[in-house]
């Protein structure tokens, strides 16, 4: 079935589906009507498709944490980043205020305590300059400009004491040097940030695209951050279903409260859906059910024997 046929037909099967609730410990949140529904999706050609509501604006929450995470990586290397933030999966709620035991550092940058981590590197580095880098790259790898909700960043300030608390942890842990409150609001602004479901797809297509955007053709990262963010989206882009995410759709991604979803296709496809309604684990339903099926129904797992990934062997084989 043609991908644009798939998911049409994925988007009238869900959009029946209203089970769960749109976020509401972040006030601003609660205010989004919970019923909209939207699919992107990019080709690695620059193909871009779209469904339903893929233009309706949200804020991108924790779907930030992986561009974030790509943007230290290229701007301050591998080795100080892990030196900051582990890779590890973990089985606790995002929100724990928790350090791995063994090396006094965060699980990974897909959870709060790495993301904040990563903001604090990122202060440390640039300062004041540290959320307009942040905000111009995600930019880059949407291929348009990213605003700030300043109503959301406020009503996430207004409720951010635990995430201030983790922001101290850190620091007394040594992990960033810069003052904890300005590192949060950094983190806060990035999660602030207003995207759509279309944004989403294109950003996503930025890493399938192993770093440069296929509308554009802007080269937003680097080689290696891409595969190291690629890598821990699959291991740990779901916190604690993160092993169930991997079997049933085989695909590196990330969701945020918000009610977006992004989910990564090697060198072929980037998915963007927007969904507000959230599941009990604060995933947004119809957006996990989507990628879902258009993984079941297109062979998008990572291992499905009819996906080709990047033909790179092939290309190498003489006559290839």
């Amino acid at each position: 079935m043609p991908l644009h046929h798939a998911m049409q037909a994925v988007h009238a099967r869900l959009l029946p589906r209203h089970e769960g609730q749109v976020a509401s410990y972040i006030p601003a949140l609660a205010a989004m009507p919970p019923d909209l529904f939207g699919l992107a999706a990019l080709s690695s050609t620059g193909k871009l498709m779209e469904v339903g509501d893929s233009r309706h604006p949200f804020t991108i929450q924790s779907v930030s944490k992986p561009f974030a995470y790509a943007l230290a990586l290229d701007l301050l290397g591998r080795r100080a980043v892990r030196d900051a933030v582990g890779v590890q999966p973990v089985g606790d709620p995002f929100n724990t205020i928790e350090l791995d035991p063994r090396t006094r550092r965060p699980f990974n940058p897909m959870v709060n305590a790495g993301a904040i981590a990563v903001a604090g590197l990122l202060t440390d580095a640039l300062g004041d300059r540290a959320f307009p880098t942040l905000q111009a790259r995600l930019s880059l790898a949407a291929g348009a400009t990213l605003e700030l909700d300043s109503a959301v960043h406020d009503s996430e300030a207004a409720t951010g004491d635990r995430n201030r608390a983790i922001a101290y942890l850190l620091r007394a842990a040594g992990v960033f040097r810069a003052d904890p409150v300005r590192v949060v609001d950094v983190y806060f602004r990035q999660c602030a940030l207003r995207v759509t479901a279309r944004d989403l797809a294109v950003m996503a297509g930025t890493l399938a695209a192993i770093g440069s955007n296929p509308l554009t053709g802007a080269e937003v990262f680097g080689v290696e951050a891409v595969r190291d963010t690629l890598s821990v989206m699959f291991t740990c882009g779901f916190y604690d279903g993160a092993g169930d995410w991997a079997c049933r759709v085989g695909l590196p991604a990330k969701s945020g409260v918000g009610g977006g979803v992004v989910a990564v296709v090697n060198r072929q496809l980037g998915l963007g859906v927007f969904s507000p309604r959230l599941d009990a684990e604060g995933n947004p339903l119809r957006g996990l059910l989507a990628c879902e099926a258009l993984s079941e129904e297109l062979g998008l797992h990572a291992f499905d024997a009819t996906n080709a990934g990047s033909r790179l062997l092939e290309a190498l084989t003489p006559g290839g």
